[in-house]
């Protein structure tokens, strides 16, 4: 699997604003800012994530998946290099 494919299957099944994905093809890390995270802990926001992988989280075709999730306004407030 490569970022890119990674990419399309999450932001097929979440609204995201923003989406970044990096990895090795086994493991990766994920920035992702949709609106559909107001309101929600971090753990239902990573639940959220990874209900869009589905099968691919438990065949292990994802084997790990590391994220920072925002919500737009939250991300309007990081800081930036």
């Amino acid at each position: 699997m490569t970022a890119e494919e990674l990419r399309h299957i999450i932001a097929s099944g979440l609204a995201c604003e923003h989406l970044q994905v990096d990895g090795d093809g086994r493991h990766w890390y994920a920035v992702v800012v949709s609106a559909e995270f107001q309101g929600k802990r971090l753990i239902q926001r990573h639940q959220r994530v990874y209900a869009t992988l589905g099968a691919k989280i438990q065949t292990d075709e994802v084997h790990a998946l590391s994220m920072k999730t925002w919500t737009p306004a939250e991300w309007a407030a990081q800081p930036r290099d």
